[in-house]
């Protein structure tokens, strides 16, 4: 017999554009008993202005007021998703650092909220955030439902990474051979040309040249540059 999660995540996967999965993240949610729904998802790269695909059916009027006062750079949820991929619940104390956040999202009826991040091996991370308005979160609603809010929270990730990883990062799609990746990893531990030569025991000539491939497969300007590209998005592991 098919269970819950087993019939959901059929139709999930067959899905094959971003807005419609988010559309059916957002009738799930509501099955659930939340009104409303955001996700996020954050690419690794680049590291100064990583990209960020935003979907949300919260208020247009209150998804405007998010960015123009760049509450996302304040966000506890979002500062709480980069440290732990523990669930949170909206509360008066995790907002004390963001109380203007806080009343400007009340105004808008959000005032009850959960939110769990997810992270992939590439580096891909993601936040599902379930909210409504007045009635409170309790602990045996929590017992009763949290375990598909899990279960949702994964396959959303899931599903977004799939549709959008490739087309916001292209660089994860690059292969590496094994002795590329062999001479990052020893360039990343600070090895020069000819330590990795030596240790290897190719030529300095190959090394470079396996490094100068890797640079062309993940366009660094420099050999640095590569071995973090390649760190952050997990394909030295």
């Amino acid at each position: 017999m098919r269970t819950w999660q087993e019939d959901q995540l059929h139709a999930l996967h067959a899905v094959e554009c971003e807005n419609k999965l988010f559309e059916m993240i957002v009738s799930l949610a509501r099955d659930l008993g939340f009104d409303h729904c955001a996700y996020g998802l954050r690419m690794p790269l680049p590291l100064t202005q990583p990209k960020i695909a935003m979907f949300s059916n919260y208020p247009v009027a209150w998804q405007r007021r998010y960015q123009e006062k760049n509450y996302l750079a304040a966000d506890p949820t979002v500062q709480h998703g980069m440290r732990s991929l523990l669930p949170v619940i909206w509360s008066e104390n995790l907002f004390t650092p963001a109380r203007e956040l806080w009343e400007d999202a009340r105004s808008f009826g959000l005032e009850v909220g959960w939110a769990q991040a997810s992270r992939s091996a590439s580096g891909v991370s993601g936040l599902l955030t379930l909210a409504r308005p007045c009635e409170s979160l309790f602990d045996a609603e929590l017992r009763g439902k949290e375990h598909k809010m899990v279960w949702l929270t994964q396959v959303a990730h899931l599903g977004m990474s799939r549709l959008l990883t490739t087309k916001m990062m292209p660089e994860i799609g690059v292969q590496f051979s094994c002795r590329e990746i062999e001479v990052l990893r020893w360039t990343g531990d600070g090895k020069t040309s000819g330590e990795i030569s030596d240790i290897l025991n190719i030529s300095e000539r190959t090394v470079n040249f396996h490094i100068g491939n890797a640079m062309i497969k993940l366009h660094a300007p420099n050999k640095a540059a590569a071995v973090v590209r390649a760190a952050m998005l997990g394909m030295l592991c």
